[in-house]
C-alpha cells in the first residue's frame, strides 16, 4: 500500500429480523455470492438508529421497530477501507413475512430477499451471525450485548 492512499471508514447498520425460527436475509445486486442482513451505509450527520430506519424503509417500504443493539462488526474491507457495522434487532418481524410485498424506493438494489431456517446451507456474512442463528443464540438475552465481531 502506498503511503499516499487515503484510508477511509465505512459505517453501516444491519437489521436482525427473526420470526418463528427464520431469519430474513438479502443478496445485493453487486454480483456477490453471499447473503447479508438488510441495511446499508449511514449518511453524513445521521445517527445510527435513524440510519437503520431509513435503510430498512428504503429496501422494504416498512417502518422498522428497532430493538436492542446486538452486534458490532469491525473489519478491514480493503487495504484502505475499514468497515464498522451495527446490527440491531427489529421487533416487528411479522410485518416482513410476505417478501413479495416488500417494496421500497431502493428495492432495486436487492437481487433476492429470502427467509432462511436453521437447516439452510447458505453463505452469510459475517459468518458468526449465521453460526449464532443456527445455534439459536442470535437473539439471546445476555448482559454481554452488544457482541463484538472481529474477523
Amino acid at each position: 500500500m502506498k503511503n499516499t492512499e487515503e484510508k477511509k471508514f465505512a459505517v453501516r447498520c444491519r437489521a436482525v429480523i427473526v420470526h418463528e425460527g427464520k431469519l430474513l436475509v438479502v443478496k445485493h445486486n453487486h454480483g456477490l455470492d453471499f447473503y447479508a442482513l438488510p441495511g446499508g451505509h449511514m449518511e453524513w450527520g445521521e445517527n445510527i438508529e435513524d440510519a437503520m430506519k431509513r435503510e430498512i424503509f428504503e429496501e422494504f417500504g416498512i417502518e422498522p421497530q428497532i430493538g436492542r443493539l446486538l452486534y458490532i462488526h469491525n473489519f478491514i474491507e480493503k487495504e484502505t477501507k475499514q468497515s464498522i457495522e451495527f446490527f440491531f434487532e427489529i421487533t416487528n418481524s411479522r410485518d416482513y413475512l410476505d417478501i413479495k410485498k416488500l417494496k421500497g424506493t431502493h428495492s432495486h438494489e436487492l437481487s433476492e430477499i429470502r427467509w432462511i431456517n436453521l437447516h439452510d446451507d447458505i453463505k452469510l456474512l459475517p459468518p458468526q451471525i449465521l453460526s449464532n442463528f443456527k445455534s439459536n443464540s442470535l437473539l439471546s438475552i445476555s448482559k454481554n450485548y452488544p457482541k463484538f465481531l472481529n474477523f
